[in-house]
């Protein structure tokens, strides 16, 4: 019985020092201590040794498995370093890496990180405000009477707070002007501020999504007038929209601007001789004016001693301009739909 444990164990070791990979481990672990193994059969066998040789034999049998399983333990690490060098000897570390896949910024924010380039080059200061706001900031403050339509809950997200004993309701911000009340009470003339921020109304169509953004820009200084207004927006769109494009106001109402205008682009189509798309050779493109005096005084600036201008675009809106691009339905910008986002 110890000749032939012995020999299990010479024969074993044999095989798996010559083993070459992990699969002939394997079959030599089942051939020695498998449920039919060698080893294993040797072991039942013990039960027919003399009993005065048993406890002998039978701690010679754990020390050959002992062996045994060393042995395999052993040569597997042995071989798993191998296979780690040849991997290693394959590859040659001076090849440029495989970079993964990498998405790109989205079409709106690469609209307004261009729209932010432009007016930090005539010195706009980018500032942003908050988009949960108070009702005194974004119609109070700006000239808003309490019965005007906007303040109503079907066009405006009223939150269900306590209302400030100061500042009233509280609400989601419907446009970037209510950062000129912030921006005025932050610092005194000169201003020359440029908010571009999420806003919500509650308008859901293929021409409205209850998100978006607005740019607003505020300028407020000493002798302020409409030919830098004017000169502002020249500068935008062309630098925007490209050097042939002109802008062009119109007289319209805002609350919070006198006089108020509402401002065209010319057309990229026809460069504004009038075709299929403007019709007229002019596409609408947002608000501006002069600040009233109430928002002045508002912001806590005299205005018998400054004035200033405002003005206020879709970052969306100037970019689907921009680009002619033909979207059927606005909303499809806020989608997840990859096939129109990899686009851009």
């Amino acid at each position: 019985m110890e000749e032939n444990l012995l020999s299990i164990k010479n024969a074993a070791l044999s095989l798996i020092l010559d083993a070459k990979d992990d699969k002939m481990l394997e079959e030599i672990k089942l051939q020695f201590l498998g449920r039919s193994g060698q080893l294993t059969l040797a072991i039942k066998e013990i039960t027919k040794v003399p009993v005065e040789e048993r406890k002998e034999i039978g701690i010679l049998a754990n020390e050959v498995k002992q062996t045994i399983e060393e042995a395999l333990n052993e040569q597997e690490k042995i071989l798993s370093k191998k296979r780690k060098q040849i991997i290693f000897e394959r590859i040659d570390v001076t090849n440029p890496s495989v970079k993964p896949p990498l998405g790109h910024l989205h079409l709106v924010t690469q609209a307004i990180e261009e729209i932010s380039a432009i007016f930090s080059k005539i010195g706009f200061e980018r500032v942003r405000y908050p988009e949960v706001e108070w009702d005194w900031y974004s119609f109070g403050a700006l000239n808003f009477p309490q019965n005007h339509p906007a303040r109503d809950e079907w066009e405006t997200f009223f939150i269900k707070e306590s209302p400030h004993e100061k500042y009233g309701a509280m609400l989601l911000t419907p446009h970037t002007s209510s950062g000129q009340i912030r921006e005025m009470e932050r610092k005194k003339p000169p201003i020359r501020m440029l908010n571009i921020a999420k806003t919500y109304r509650r308008q859901s169509d293929i021409s409205h999504v209850p998100m978006f953004h607005q740019f607003e820009g505020l300028v407020v200084d000493k002798d302020i007038a409409i030919t830098h207004l004017k000169g502002t927006l020249d500068y935008f769109v062309r630098s925007f929209f490209g050097k042939d494009r002109k802008s062009r106001i119109r007289p319209y109402h805002f609350q919070f601007t006198e006089p108020s205008f509402e401002v065209d682009v010319s057309c990229g189509v026809c460069n504004g001789k009038g075709c299929k798309v403007c019709k007229a050779g002019w596409l609408e493109l947002g608000g501006a004016g002069m600040v009233h005096p109430n928002v002045l005084r508002a912001g806590k600036i005299d205005p018998n001693e400054y004035s200033g201008f405002a003005f206020g675009f879709g970052p969306e809106r100037c970019m689907m301009m921009k680009e002619g691009l033909k979207i059927e339905d606005l909303r499809i910008l806020y989608s997840n739909n990859l096939d129109f986002l990899e686009q851009f």
